[in-house]
């Protein structure tokens, strides 16, 4: 019978201290080479999370950033004798596996970075299984690699911190944390783990609140809630397919507890990657991470990859820059009313351009 221990991890350096560090991708973080305000690497233009990776330490605090001051920011904990900051609470899951086939007992372990919080023994582990084996966040694997890129793609601290974004002015910093404060109110949220039907647990605390939950029920032909507040049968909201009764499923509380989807479904409507750790967010029915999300209400810069928060920008073929980084890719000559050339996002002056035509 397998041991499994689920931790929220960030609390105690002292009793859980981070595992070692997993090996980088093959790209060396030796040969990132970004300039002032790209978020590209110069020599093979590739993005910053395919050369190196934040530590977890790094991750969970970007991560308690964002969940801070908003409805979860109970996955959240304060760093003690810091400044308010708060950090991740994430949550490991540790399966140790006795081998009784030698003679001297000794166990195989197996750590998961991250877990869905809350659940038993038995469905922590079928969550796991019901995700692409090459997309469970195993120490050391792939699989964890790929979280970790996830959680920098699709919420980029600039996307929620003013601090990391290059020189914003005092009323584009004040627009951004209003901006913040908006999507953290209406439209963050964590997917929660539960069988089909038991979505919701603590609605009963919901209406000590005052508040009105959402109704469970099925869907009748004409798409209102039949009479039966029941779901004989459940289907995934992303693929439609049935949702075996005791699989976990994923439900997304600002959707409404009638919608679930099944694990390997929980994805954004725009990039159709997994959306990391369950955090999503909710705009117009319809499921995105952070950055399509963000994407959806401002413009964001083709140079520099952070959002816009001024009226006077640059346009070109559908792509938004700030007006100081609408410059050359390669030499950085500023390229506002002066020619030039522009394929698959990549700016160049005229100079530049010819130059690479006979390269």
């Amino acid at each position: 019978m397998p041991v499994v221990l689920q931790v929220p991890f960030g609390i105690s350096e002292a009793v859980l201290p981070y595992p070692l560090e997993i090996p980088r991708l093959s790209v060396s973080i030796l040969s990132l080479s970004l300039s002032a305000h790209r978020k590209v690497c110069k020599l093979c233009r590739c993005s910053q999370e395919d050369h190196s990776l934040c530590s977890d330490a790094e991750d969970d605090k970007r991560i308690g950033r964002l969940l801070a001051e908003s409805k979860y920011s109970n996955l959240t904990a304060r760093v003690k004798g810091g400044d308010g900051t708060r950090i991740y609470k994430r949550n490991r899951m540790i399966i140790t596996n006795p081998i009784v086939s030698r003679k001297d007992p000794t166990f195989d372990t197996i750590t998961y970075e991250w877990a869905p919080p809350g659940l038993t023994q038995k469905l922590a582990i079928l969550y796991m299984e019901l995700i692409p084996k090459e997309m469970q966040p195993v120490a050391g694997t792939q699989g964890a690699q790929y979280r970790r890129r996830l959680l920098m793609k699709q919420l980029p601290i600039y996307d929620h911190d003013a601090s990391q974004c290059h020189n914003l002015s005092e009323r584009e910093a004040k627009e951004m944390e209003d901006f913040v404060k908006m999507y953290k109110e209406n439209a963050l949220g964590v997917g929660e783990v539960a069988l089909p039907g038991e979505g919701g647990a603590h609605k009963d605390d919901d209406k000590k609140n005052g508040k009105q939950p959402p109704v469970e029920g099925h869907l009748a032909p004409n798409g209102t809630l039949g009479e039966s507040h029941t779901m004989a049968e459940y289907h995934c909201e992303h693929c439609k397919q049935t949702v075996k009764k005791e699989h976990p499923a994923v439900y997304a509380e600002r959707g409404g507890y009638e919608r679930l989807w099944h694990p390997a479904c929980f994805v954004c409507s725009k990039c159709r990657e997994p959306l990391v750790d369950l955090i999503y967010f909710w705009k117009n029915q319809t499921l995105m991470c952070g950055r399509h999300y963000c994407e959806t209400e401002k413009p964001r810069c083709t140079g520099c990859d952070e959002l816009i928060f001024t009226e006077d920008y640059q346009l070109a073929d559908g792509l938004a820059w700030h007006k100081q980084h609408f410059a050359c890719m390669k030499c950085e000559q500023p390229l506002v009313n002066k020619a030039y050339s522009l394929e698959q996002a990549v700016l160049l002056c005229a100079a530049c351009s010819k130059n690479s035509q006979h390269v």
